[in-house]
């Protein structure tokens, strides 16, 4: 029953936080996660962007800008799927 309710409770969690992941998480899912989740945090903490403005001399509203733009693909785009080389091949 304890096996059972932990696996439950793992399923929710994972269910409710996208970076927790899951067995089928590729590499690229997961390293993109947790860079999203890095840029997300120091946008969010105000002195961690004054810090990291200052420290790369620009301004904090150009550094919070570049910030959201590496989200969008924060480690380049995902690699080609076995499915996708398929379909190239024909």
């Amino acid at each position: 029953a304890d096996k059972l309710r932990t696996q439950q409770e793992l399923e929710r969690l994972q269910a409710k936080y996208l970076g927790t992941g899951h067995p089928d998480t590729t590499s690229w899912e997961w390293k993109s996660n947790i860079h999203r989740d890095t840029y997300s945090s120091i946008v969010g903490h105000p002195p961690l962007l004054s810090y990291i403005a200052l420290a790369t001399n620009e301004s904090v509203t150009k550094v919070r800008a570049e910030m959201i733009r590496k989200m969008i693909q924060p480690i380049g785009p995902p690699p080609m799927r076995e499915e996708d080389t398929f379909m190239v091949g024909q």
